[in-house]
Parts: C-alpha cells; structure tokens; sequence
C-alpha cells in the first residue's frame, strides 16, 4: 500500500489537492470520495501492470492511468456523455444548489471603469439594491455573511442569509446562500480588463433554486421575475450607475444616487 500512495504522490495527487480541484475546476464532474477511490484503484492497476511486462499488462497499466487521471482532475468523458454529475452531491460545504438542480444565469457586460472601481462598489453588498431591482435591502453582517431580502412574485418577500466563500481582490467574489435560505442560491462576479484598454468585463453567475422548482420558476417569469432577464437589466443598470452616476428609469428619467454615495 506505501508504493501506491507514494506513486500517487509522486504523480501531485493527494486528498487536499483532490478536495480543492473539486471546488474550483467548473469542468469537475466526478465527487471526492470516487475521485480518490478512482487514484487508488489507478495506482494499483499501474503498478501491477507495469511490474508485468506484457501486452497484458500494459493494457492493465494504461487503464489504470486513466483512472489516475480521472481522480486527479475530477473529469470523466463518459459521466459528460451520460449527462451525469457526482461532484456536487457529496457534501461539499461551498455548494448550496446541488448539480441537476436550479436555475443557472451566466450575464456580462463591459463598464468603462477599473476592475479596482468596480470591484469596491459590488464588495459592498448594501450598493447591490441600487441596481438590482429584484432586492430590497443587503445588509453586512461581518466576517463575510451579508443578511439579503429580495422581492418575490405577488407582492411576497424572500430572506437569507449569505457568505462570501472565494474571492481574489480586484478580480473575484462568490458567495452563496446558507442553511435556511428562503431561496438556496450561489453566485460570483468577475472583474476582467477588456480588451484594447476599454474599461471591465463584469461576468456574473448566478444559480438558485426557486421555491416549487420548475413550476415556481414558472410563476415568477409570468410575474415579470425572470431570472435571465433581470440579471441583463441589473447590469445595465450597474453600468449606468459606474458611468454616469445615476441608472435610468423605463420612463427615461433618472433614479439613484452618485456612484461614489455608500462606499
């Protein structure tokens, strides 16, 4: 057993490095615990095969390799043509709208700012409600948890609380939703320099799991709620308030403070 967690170790792959390619490669479609057991599986059917010297068991060596590969990166070709995703339904802490469930949201848009501008305002999440329609209030509560109240369809409010569990300065913040979260959801913003000198890429992500599944997703689109298009018209709203100071209203008048108010 020694000379198989050596050759894995010798190969870069131990438990944490399984751990955090789970939360940070998007393309991981295999969980902890299979990809670990894929790692040892691998390792003793390379070793073997590779002490036997024949066609056989170079056959046994080379299918033992990509079980190796398939626990170190999390990736396996044949769960992506199945459709089939393991890696969130383990446990994991960071994931609060579990692979196959929820809605998932992916917007962006270009604001003639620095990523260190843009970056600052969304970091504090009691600016959100000034370009976010659908959210009532955000509230900072310390140490990375935020209390958010959003508006719901037919007049009803939603409540939970959140963390932000990954963030990178000037370039990255996700949060997501705890335990006890009227609606479960997560969610990220990445501030990238356009090309040509142009301002900020702002890429938003977004996943959640409405009340009622399907049919309450259903229901908020027939009450104007959404999802895809409301992250559209936050950003453009986002933009307004970077560039201009202020978003306009569907009227055509303006609504808002200053962009520099609230930090």
């Amino acid at each position: 057993m020694e000379s198989i967690q050596d050759a894995l170790q010798q190969a870069g792959i131990t438990k944490e490095s399984l751990e955090q390619g789970g939360i940070r490669d998007s393309s991981v479609n295999v969980g902890e615990t299979e990809r670990w057991g894929s790692a040892l599986a691998g390792g003793v059917l390379a070793i073997y095969g590779l002490t036997r010297r024949t066609w056989g068991g170079a056959v046994l060596a080379l299918v033992g390799g990509s079980l190796i590969y398939r626990g170190s990166t999390g990736h396996c070709h044949m769960y992506d043509m199945m459709g089939v995703n393991t890696a969130e339904t383990t446990g994991n802490p960071l994931v609060s709208v579990p692979a196959g469930k929820g809605i998932k949201v992916e917007k962006s848009v270009t604001v003639n700012k620095s990523p260190e501008e843009l970056y600052r305002f969304w970091r504090n999440f009691e600016n959100l409600p000034r370009f976010m329609n659908h959210l009532e209030s955000v509230k900072d509560a310390g140490d990375g948890r935020s209390h958010w109240v959003a508006k719901a369809p037919a007049g009803r409010t939603v409540e939970w609380d959140a963390e932000v569990y990954n963030e990178k300065e000037n370039e990255l913040i996700a949060w997501r939703s705890l335990e006890g979260a009227d609606v479960d959801n997560a969610g990220s913003v990445r501030f990238e320099p356009a090309t040509g000198g142009r301002g900020t890429v702002v890429r938003v992500t977004l996943k959640y799991d409405p009340p009622g599944g399907a049919l309450g997703a259903l229901v908020a689109k027939l009450f104007g709620e959404e999802p895809s298009q409301q992250i559209e018209d936050d950003l453009r709203r986002f933009k307004q308030v970077m560039e201009a100071g202020e978003a306009a209203t569907t009227e055509g008048q303006t609504s808002g403070r200053s962009a520099g108010a609230g930090k």
